[in-house]
Order: C-alpha cells, then sequence, then structure tokens
C-alpha cells in the first residue's frame, strides 16, 4: 500500500459524491445536505455536468445508471439510452450517399434519452422536486460558471465552422461572436429558460411524482419536442460525410420514447460480483476480460509490470473482438451472453493468450453464429487503420469529445454508479429556443444488414457509456466508471483488479499508471484501429516499455498523467463511505464527510 497519494482517500460516514467536475461534485453534496438521497444528488449532479461540461455531455445525449436502492435491496439499471427513430433505415441511409454513419450532424441522432433516465430516476427512487434538482445547474447557466480551457478550446478550434455551418451553434458558444477564453464566466441563458419552463409544468402538478411525469412530458410530448421539430422540419446541416442532410428524428419518435428498469449483467472474480449493462453497452466486455484473468494469477504479478499489462491487454483483445460480433440489443438480436461468460468459454479464450502480442482480431467461434461472426470479420476488415477516435468532430478539430462520469453513496447505503454522455457541443446544432443539442449516438450503427449492431428503427445502438457496481458477498459495495469511449471498460478492469489485489486504496489505486489497447476498431466514426497497438502512461517505466515492444505490443507511449477519468466509490457493511478521482486534466473531484 502506498504512503503517498495525489490526493487523499475521501472517509466518512454521511455520504460521498464523485465526478468528473468539481463543481458538479459539490452540487452533488449539496443535495446530501440537504436531506436528499443519493438519487437526489445523482441527478443534480448529472445536469449540473451538463453545464461545466458540455463538450462532453449535454440534455440531449443518453444514460446508463447501475443504481442500488436500501430500501428494496435491489441492483438495478437505468437504461435511458435512446433508440433509432423510425425513419432510421439502411435503405435511408445509403439513399443519402452515406455507407458509414458519421460521427456529428443530423443523420447521426437517436431518440435522446438522458433526459427521461434522470426524471425516472427521481421519480421512483429520489425524495426532491424537479426545482430542487435543476436550481443548481439554473444557477449557472444564469450566472455563469467558469468555462474550462479545455471547453473554449473545442470551442475555438469549432468557431468558423460554427459561423458557417452551423449558425444556431454560434449563437450559444460564440458570444458577441468571438470564441470565449478559458476560464471566462459563461452563461447559457435559453438553455436556463428550457428548465424554467420544464419547473413551471412540473410545479402544476397536484404532488411531487405527478411533477415528475409532468417534466417527462413537457420534454417528450410538449414544447421541447415541438420546438424540436419546428427546428428539424428544415434543417438541412453539413456533417462529416462533407454533405448537408436533414434528420430522421421527429417528434412522434420523442412522444413514443421513455426509460426502462433492466436486470443488470452479472460476472464473477474470485469472491467478488461485478455487474454490468446488457450487451446494448460495452459493459459485458469487462465481465468477459475478468473470467479470463480468473486463471492466470494476476494477484500474484507486479500491477505496474509488464506481465500485468500485456496479460489485460490480451484479454481485453479477445473481449472486445467478442463484442464486435456478438454484442447488441438483445431486443433485436440474439446474443449468446450464457455462452460469453461461461467459464469453459473463458478457458478456451485464455488458451490463446501467448508470451506475445496477438496481431488479430479472433471472435470466439459459437455454434449457430458462424456466419454472423466472419460477416463481422468482413465488415471490419473493410475498415480503415491509424489514429483512434474518441466521440470527436476531429476533421476540423483536434479537440475530442468525451463523456461524464458520477458515483455517489448516501448515509442509508443507496448506490449509484452513472456516465452521462452525448449531446456534446461538437455533436450537432443547437436547437434554437431551447439551448441545447442532439446526440450522434447513431453512429455505433452499421448500415449492412445481418449484424447485431446493424440499423434498424427502434433499436438501441451498442453504446461504450459502461458504468459498474462490484458486490461482496451479495451487496454492492464499490461503484467506478470513467469517460473514455471504447476505452472505458479498458481502464475500468486495471482499477479493478489492482484494487481487488493489489491496493486497498481507491486513490492508489486510480493514480497508478494507465494504459489500453487500440488493437480493435474504435465504436465512433470512422472507426479506426491500429492492430496491436496499445497506450501507455510514461511513467510506467522505461524498462516496462522495452519489454512491452519486445513482446510486440505497438507501444506509443502518452504523458505521465494523460490517460483516464477514474472516480470510485465504496460502503462497508459498516457503513464506512470512501471515495476518490482521478488527478488527471485537474477536474475531477470527490466530495464527502
Amino acid at each position: 500500500m502506498t504512503d503517498f497519494t495525489t490526493r487523499p482517500e475521501l472517509i466518512g460516514s454521511f455520504g460521498v459524491v464523485t465526478s468528473t467536475h468539481w463543481i458538479a461534485s459539490a452540487v452533488g453534496m449539496s443535495i446530501l445536505e440537504k436531506g436528499g438521497n443519493a438519487f437526489d444528488a445523482a441527478v443534480a449532479t448529472g445536469f449540473a455536468l451538463q453545464v461545466v461540461e458540455p463538450h462532453l455531455n449535454g440534455a440531449g445525449g443518453d444514460l446508463p445508471a447501475l443504481i442500488y436502492s436500501a430500501a428494496t435491496g435491489k441492483l438495478e439499471v437505468i437504461c435511458a439510452q435512446g433508440p433509432a427513430p423510425a425513419g432510421a433505415t439502411i435503405a435511408h441511409y445509403k439513399a443519402e450517399g452515406i455507407d458509414l454513419i458519421p460521427g456529428d450532424g443530423l443523420l447521426a441522432t437517436v431518440i435522446p434519452g438522458a433526459f427521461d433516465g434522470w426524471m425516472l430516476m427521481l421519480r421512483d427512487y429520489g425524495s426532491m422536486s424537479v426545482r430542487e434538482v435543476l436550481e443548481p445547474a439554473i444557477y449557472y447557466l444564469e450566472n455563469g460558471h467558469p468555462m474550462l480551457p479545455r471547453v473554449a478550446a473545442t470551442i475555438s478550434g469549432l468557431a468558423e465552422f460554427f459561423r458557417k455551418e452551423w449558425p444556431t451553434s454560434a449563437e450559444t458558444w460564440l458570444p458577441g461572436g468571438q470564441a470565449p477564453e478559458g476560464w471566462s464566466t459563461f452563461k447559457n441563458p435559453v438553455l436556463a429558460q428550457t428548465w424554467r419552463r420544464i419547473i413551471a409544468e412540473a410545479e402544476a402538478a397536484p404532488n411531487r411524482e405527478a411533477g415528475v411525469q409532468a417534466a417527462r412530458d413537457a420534454f417528450y410530448r410538449g414544447f421541447v419536442a415541438e420546438e424540436m421539430q419546428r427546428y428539424l422540419d428544415t434543417a438541412e446541416v453539413m456533417d462529416a460525410s462533407g454533405s448537408r442532410h436533414k434528420a430522421v428524428l421527429t417528434a412522434e419518435d420523442m412522444a413514443g420514447y421513455s426509460a426502462t428498469i433492466e436486470t443488470p449483467t452479472y460476472g464473477t472474480y474470485h469472491d467478488w460480483t461485478v455487474a454490468k449493462t446488457g450487451p446494448w453497452g460495452q459493459g459485458p466486455v469487462l465481465l468477459q476480460s475478468l473470467a479470463i484473468l480468473e486463471g492466470m494469477g494476476i494477484g500474484d504479478m507486479d500491477p505496474c509490470g509488464p506481465d500485468f499489462v500485456h496479460s489485460v491487454i490480451e484479454a481485453m483483445k479477445l473481449g472486445f473482438a467478442d463484442r464486435e460480433a456478438y454484442y447488441g440489443d438483445p431486443d433485436f438480436a440474439a446474443v449468446p451472453m450464457d455462452v460469453l461468460l461461461s467459464k469453459d468459454y473463458a478457458a478456451k479464450r485464455r488458451a490463446l493468450i501467448g508470451d506475445t502480442a496477438s496481431m488479430v482480431l479472433n471472435p470466439g467461434e459459437i455454434a449457430g453464429f458462424e456466419a454472423q461472426r466472419q460477416l463481422a470479420l468482413d465488415v471490419i476488415g473493410g475498415l480503415g487503420q491509424g489514429a483512434v477516435y474518441e466521440p470527436t468532430m476531429a476533421h476540423l478539430s483536434e479537440k475530442r469529445g468525451d463523456t461524464v462520469h458520477i458515483d455517489v453513496i448516501d448515509r442509508w447505503g443507496n448506490m449509484v454508479s452513472t456516465t452521462p454522455s452525448g449531446g456534446w457541443l461538437q455533436s450537432s446544432p443547437i436547437l434554437p429556443g431551447l439551448g441545447f443539442c442532439l446526440n450522434s449516438r447513431a453512429q455505433m450503427f452499421w448500415l449492412k444488414d445481418g449484424l447485431p449492431t446493424s440499423l434498424a428503427p427502434g433499436k438501441r445502438p451498442r453504446t461504450t457509456l459502461t458504468p459498474s457496481m462490484a458486490l461482496r458477498d451479495g451487496k454492492p459495495v464499490l461503484a467506478f466508471g470513467t469517460p473514455g469511449g471504447d476505452q472505458q471498460d479498458q481502464w475500468q478492469l486495471s482499477f479493478f483488479l489492482r484494487h481487488v489485489h493489489h491496493e486497498p486504496n481507491l486513490q492508489a489505486a486510480i493514480d497508478m499508471p494507465l494504459f489500453h489497447s487500440t488493437h480493435f476498431p474504435a465504436s465512433f466514426y470512422p472507426r479506426t484501429s491500429k492492430p496491436g497497438g496499445m497506450l501507455i502512461e510514461g511513467r510506467i517505466g522505461e524498462a516496462v516499455i522495452a519489454e512491452l515492444r519486445r513482446r510486440g505490443h505497438g507501444v506509443d507511449v502518452s504523458g505521465d498523467w494523460t490517460i483516464g477519468r477514474l472516480t470510485a466509490a465504496s460502503r462497508t457493511a459498516e457503513g464506512v463511505l470512501r471515495a476518490a478521482a482521478t488527478p488527471r486534466m485537474m477536474q475531477a473531484y470527490a466530495v464527502g464527510r
């Protein structure tokens, strides 16, 4: 156990909130101080993150959450990953001259799920009103917040594009016609007014629960959907394809949507159980990787040594290869999760890991899925190689989008782990009169029939958003997660293994050097990969890097503190709470007492 950490591991018993921005974490803690529970705090934190990290998430985005209710003893998933609109057919996109769905613009938009997910959490699990959870976000929208230099740089890189192609975005992000400076006070009064109108409709209802439902109706079946439709009726905007396109999303799609409650997908690792979303997200990759690594003696390895890095990288290559061939919305495709998570299958996959880096993408062979496996390999074989992208407009700017994460535990033992994303300022134009933009999650679909992730109306895209909870003796004890696109489960895997085997201090485990594979195709446009590639923080040491290269890994070395944005919170059976957040990017923060 290390004697030094970049920040203290917080220890208390009242409540902890940890997120990817210090203001949002403070907002969540303020809700706990006012008597709210973990669900109230998570909702308020989430809306605050839309304000202070608008390049990473927004009101038109998406939301998966793992939630544990101390009152019911149930661990559940809130799925607020919106599906494809009714008009989103492969034939339509092909007719638009599209072979690969772009990473921005209106063709890339699915039904925005985040707002309904937050309201579902608030109505069924929270205790506060719509006003109470929205007021902190409204304060920063109306009075301003210190704009992160990264946000300012993103806007600056896109300023000319906004002026020329997305004028509604220019109106919001270029106040006075100029990109804001880093740390300048930035306001978005139009979005504040949207939330005030939502509150007004909620407060016209007879009680709290009806008020929350009224807020949902206002967004999906009321003035928000109407304003959205008014813009989309005529909007035809430039996107990464190099052409202008109209949206397929309609108010009718919005009216028929609601977030859902699901059972988590579980995997085991020694005496731990880990909960993730279903295969409509990439979360089960972590479970598969753990099953493979369980038989490899990870606990006996140096957690920062070449054996550990090599073993984890190679296990993830196998798990992510299966993601490409088999994962998708289980409401539309048969996903053989029982096989993929079985001990026998893990043993067969483990036997494929050798002393040198694999250079092939090798999904497992499962009876009855042979044609699907080959089709996936054929599609992947036609993709480009090179730079690996997270959600971005990299064709216009080097400033990439990403995601946010929140972990909350309250004094009663309620727990939330959630990874909101989508609706970044880079993803699509601002909706006039509303102050937010839509998402670009449809870019994760393929425009070829026969795959679990083939585009189809009503189908959920295979999201990369993947919060985590871990259980001991049947009780959730650890909530954790990170932004990072395809890297999310990779960074979480290293953190979890180190915490389980080597480092009980959450902050120390987060501080350890991180790495990830770039071997498999990215989920985001333009879907490229670097076979055999990996990125690692330089402070892992020259000797480790040299040994990994000797073993055949294509190692790219990053800055010492540049990979991952992990946060984590835990609770013992006695009610002792702990929380930690990464120092990387000097932004995430844990609070608590």
